[in-house]
C-alpha cells in the first residue's frame, strides 16, 4: 500500500438535501459549520498523521445563502501550524447545478489540536512553504 505524504489541503464536496435546510429552503448555519468542521478535521488529520481535536471556532462568515439542491464544494487549508496545534481556513462555494453559478457563500477557521494516544497535546510536524 502506498504511503500519502503529509497534506496542507483539502477539497470535498456536499450536496444540499431538504433535511438540512430551514424554512427559506437554505442550509442552517449549525449544518455549515458540522461541514466546515470535518473537513477542517480532516485536512488536520492528514496533514499532522495524529489524532486531532477541534478546540476553537473563530469568526465565521455567511456571505451568501446555500440553497436546496446546490452543491457545495469544501475548500479547507491548513494555514498556521504552532507546537501542538494547528489553524485551518475553510471555504464553502455554493453551484447551481442547473446554470454552473458559484458564490463563496461561507468562510471561517478553526483551530485543531494533535493527541497522543493518551488525550494529551502533542508536537506535530512545522509548515513547509510550497
Amino acid at each position: 500500500m502506498e504511503k500519502v505524504k503529509t497534506q496542507k489541503s483539502l477539497t470535498m464536496y456536499e450536496m444540499v438535501f431538504p433535511s438540512q435546510t430551514n424554512h427559506y429552503g437554505t442550509l442552517f448555519g449549525g449544518e455549515a459549520l458540522s461541514i466546515m468542521d470535518k473537513a477542517a478535521f480532516m485536512v488536520a488529520s492528514r496533514y499532522a498523521r495524529r489524532n486531532m481535536v477541534t478546540v476553537s471556532s473563530d469568526k465565521t462568515d455567511f456571505k451568501n445563502p446555500i440553497k436546496t439542491g446546490q452543491l457545495v464544494e469544501v475548500l479547507a487549508k491548513v494555514k498556521e501550524v504552532g507546537n501542538t496545534s494547528l489553524k485551518v481556513t475553510v471555504d464553502l462555494i455554493g453551484e447551481d447545478l442547473r446554470t454552473g453559478d458559484r458564490a463563496l457563500c461561507t468562510s471561517g477557521q478553526f483551530t485543531m489540536v494533535a493527541l497522543d494516544d493518551f488525550g494529551k497535546p502533542v508536537v506535530i510536524p512545522t509548515l513547509q512553504e510550497d
